[in-house]
């Protein structure tokens, strides 16, 4: 069976923390955000950390084995 590709966007948007879990910034967190409520916006300067069968499959499309 050959090897699988590694996938440009998910390499792009998420980077692998020391303990092994995945972190990317939160969606919806560009423009059109005026009318939004400072609670939302302040919500998404959190980062997103993935972890678990997600970030087992994240890492496998990044070239990781």
């Amino acid at each position: 069976m050959p090897k699988m590709k590694s996938k440009g966007a998910v390499k792009k948007r998420f980077r692998i923390t020391k303990g092994g879990k995945l972190k990317s910034n939160r969606p919806q967190s560009g423009h059109m955000r005026a009318n939004k409520d400072s609670a939302f916006r302040r919500k998404k300067r959190t980062a997103l950390v993935t972890e678990g069968a997600w970030a087992k499959l994240l890492k496998r499309m990044m070239g990781g084995g």
